[in-house]
């Protein structure tokens, strides 16, 4: 038996072509192309990414999925075992996978709950996972905003439920990279502003796509305007120095 290759493909964020070169042929050699699309949301982000680039999957080959991020760890894994199964029948038929991703496929992605699954089912499966974009490097490009100099100690890390934890973060750290915010953003934006560090951080959402936002600097930042998914903050805890 011939297995197929499972290729793991990082795309955007944002429709401004960020899609490795070595990525694209992997896509062209792909039997079927499997787009996460999340819940409750007309298209996929990442073909809209995708087409950005100039790729467009032919239909026969597209399988558009619903992706599930229930803070359940068990819901979480019946969701991505159920997809697994389903991708191990194309890839026992040897059929070669392409997983669609945004950003980088290895950093906070589903595609690295997927991987888990496959190699259960699939010891000796083949596989190659592209390096794409993370949403951070992206936000920092799209605001000229640099993430590390010299020595600065950054860290990434999902946004903490408390104030109290993300206050020890960000006064152990020179740069906090905060992912997955969501609702605790008026509560971020507060504590940026108590510790008087608003002024020299930054926030981006939708990178590239329709309702992006762009903010260096976040004093101002009305927290109901800028929820919403694909959001990240850039927290530096002093002001960076003339170099």
């Amino acid at each position: 038996m011939t297995l197929g290759t499972l290729y793991g493909i990082g795309v955007g964020p944002g429709p401004a072509g960020f899609v490795p070169v070595a990525a694209l042929d992997a896509l062209r050699h792909a039997d079927l192309i499997y787009a996460p699309r999340a819940r409750g949301a007309a298209d996929s982000v990442a073909l809209q990414c995708l087409a950005s680039a100039g790729f467009i999957p032919d239909a026969d080959k597209l399988r558009e999925i619903e992706f599930n991020m229930d803070p359940d760890r068990s819901v979480l894994s019946e969701h991505y075992a159920q997809l697994a199964d389903t991708l191990a029948v194309e890839l026992r038929a040897g059929r070669n996978v392409a997983y669609l991703t945004i950003g980088d496929s290895l950093t906070y992605s589903t595609y690295g709950y997927l991987l888990a699954g496959l190699r259960e089912r699939i010891p000796d499966l083949p596989q190659q996972t592209f390096p794409g974009i993370t949403s951070y490097a992206a936000a920092a490009s799209a605001l000229a905003w640099p993430l590390g100099e010299g020595k600065e100690r950054v860290l990434i890390l999902p946004c903490p439920e408390t104030p109290q934890e993300l206050r020890h973060e960000i006064e152990t750290h020179d740069i906090v990279v905060l992912m997955k915010v969501g609702t605790r953003l008026p509560w971020v934006l507060d504590l940026l502003r108590e510790m008087k560090i608003a002024d020299h951080c930054a926030f981006a959402r939708r990178i590239g796509l329709p309702g992006e936002l762009l903010a260096s600097g976040v004093a101002d930042l009305v927290a109901d305007e800028a929820m919403g998914y694909l959001a990240t903050m850039l927290v530096r805890r002093n002001p960076r120095k003339d170099r």
